[in-house]
């Protein structure tokens, strides 16, 4: 299949700086987490792709155990890549992946040694037909490798050219100071952060202890980049649960990170007065809560994920209305308090 993306792509999307460096990223990115994995048609995972990257979404957030099964979500995005994205646009697209998490059984397949990450990114780049990612993330702080260890791994990766940058995910705000100044010390800085974030997911606004910075604080000051992920609240945070959980519906699938059992009353009233105010500001609940998140100017990207190309449209209308004013600031806070 010849794909011919559309010529005025760049013109619809908007593109922030990631922290103090040179990569700009676009305010939506497409995440790969869900729905691109082997229990997925492959033409529908393609007509997503093509559809973000023709309203200027550059940036594809993969990880190795995205699926399901695990490395599958990689695989199938590498099949579209080397069919579709050929030539010049490989290089007009920001690509990455993570290791951090189960990828394979025993000792070496798991958390954050040299050992592993070396060899999980090397899979990655066969499955995906890639000689290099241009965002390699350690997906999750390990609490038994040392540091150093991890981040001198992730140093020689950039300079191994397999990776142009460097990300962290999941790390909470001591952590990912502590391993940010390392890679600077060692000449390879971070540029970004990969932390859950969402209306109903505050961690980075708070300190672990009173008096600590928050892991916006370190992002801030250290001059790096911010791209939540889980900005709906696995959906959470859009109509699709306003009357229940609907057939094909994250939370009724039996891989789904959603369970049913969060859908609760207290949730599900929270859910439609929110709902409610974004019909106020002419939005769709999904399309507020991406502008909620994007409001603060040290986000530099918000990841969504889709299971259609409709999704991404919708997802990117958001920036069309991205103020809030105090008085839509204090409603929501007053609502997630009921």
């Amino acid at each position: 299949m010849t794909y011919l993306p559309d010529s005025n792509r760049y013109e619809k999307m908007q593109y922030r700086r990631c922290g103090h460096s040179g990569l700009l990223l676009p305010a939506i990115s497409l995440g790969l987490w869900h729905n691109f994995g082997f229990v997925d048609a492959l033409d529908n995972c393609r007509q997503i792709l093509f559809t973000a990257f023709d309203n200027g979404v550059t940036h594809f957030d993969l990880a190795n155990n995205y699926g399901p099964p695990p490395g599958s979500a990689e695989e199938n995005f590498g099949v579209i890549v080397k069919d579709n994205f050929t030539g010049h646009l490989r290089d007009e697209l920001i690509i990455s992946t993570k290791a951090g998490f189960t990828m394979w059984a025993g000792p070496y397949g798991d958390w954050g040694s040299r050992k592993y990450l070396v060899s999980s990114l090397d899979q990655s780049l066969k499955r995906m037909k890639l000689e290099y990612v241009d965002i390699f993330y350690h997906h999750r702080p390990d609490p038994l490798t040392p540091l150093e260890e991890t981040m001198r791994a992730l140093d020689h990766i950039v300079r191994s050219g397999k990776a142009l940058y460097l990300g962290l995910s999941n790390y909470r705000a001591a952590e990912a100071r502590n391993a940010i100044r390392i890679l600077k010390s060692l000449g390879t800085p971070c540029i970004i952060h990969q932390p859950k974030y969402s209306i109903f997911e505050r961690w980075v606004e708070n300190p672990s202890h009173p008096g600590e910075e928050t892991l916006l604080d370190v992002v801030e000051g250290s001059g790096i980049g911010c791209i939540p992920f889980s900005p709906l609240a696995q959906g959470l945070l859009t109509d699709k649960y306003l009357n229940g959980i609907p057939e094909n519906s994250r939370a009724s699938k039996e891989h789904g990170f959603l369970k049913a059992s969060q859908i609760t009353p207290e949730i599900l009233d929270k859910i439609r007065k929110l709902n409610e105010m974004a019909r106020s500001r002419n939005q769709s609940l999904a399309q507020m809560a991406l502008s909620w998140i994007l409001k603060d100017k040290r986000i530099t990207s918000v990841l969504i994920g889709a299971s259609n190309p409709e999704q991404v449209i919708n997802s990117i209308a958001c920036l069309d209305n991205p103020g809030f004013s105090n008085e839509e600031l204090e409603k929501i806070e007053s609502i997630l308090v009921l």
